[in-house]
């Protein structure tokens, strides 16, 4: 299949991000297909959300990239309180179920009761994952992998950019 790198693509990475984000986000792009998102598409995204959000908020909730390990606010985080969707506030996870799991992301084991999220199966880049986004207004959020810790065995891997956390 061809690839395709919608101009608008080009223009959020090229005037948003600095050299190393160009280039790592570069190589995520790379997996988007002609079809995937049409630059109308992007440019609805853009404008639905372009004034809420940051440039890398946007790229991973509304493009579905990634925040590199270990660089997200919320990683190391211990702060006590509900972590919501960023883009529409939609309550996702207690920090109550939140663990260090080693892998650079924020972590948790369960997400909200209510089912606060949705799951799809994502088999991009070559891989088998469950795609996690918010059950409101389908943010992308991250991946849940089954090797967490007990009680569920569920390890939600959530990007920070995605998140912002409330303290109760």
């Amino acid at each position: 299949e061809e690839i395709c790198y919608p101009e608008v693509f080009r223009k959020l990475i090229a005037l948003s991000l600095n050299k190393m984000w160009r280039d790592w986000l570069g190589c995520v792009f790379k997996g988007l297909k002609r079809n995937d998102m049409t630059e109308i598409d992007l440019e609805q995204e853009k404008t639905q959300w372009g004034d809420k959000l940051t440039a890398e908020q946007f790229s991973i909730c509304r493009l579905k990239s990634t925040e590199a390990p270990f660089t997200g606010k919320y990683n190391d985080c211990k702060t006590v309180g509900i972590y919501h969707c960023i883009c529409c506030d939609n309550p996702l996870f207690d920090s109550e179920t939140k663990y260090d799991s080693g892998s650079g992301w924020p972590s948790f084991w369960l997400d909200l009761p209510g089912s606060s999220v949705d799951e799809h199966v994502d088999n991009t880049y070559g891989m088998r994952r469950v795609e996690v986004t918010c059950k409101v207004c389908q943010a992308h959020l991250g991946h849940v992998f089954e090797d967490g810790p007990a009680p569920t065995g569920l390890r939600y891997c959530i990007n920070s950019a995605a998140l912002n956390l409330k303290e109760k």
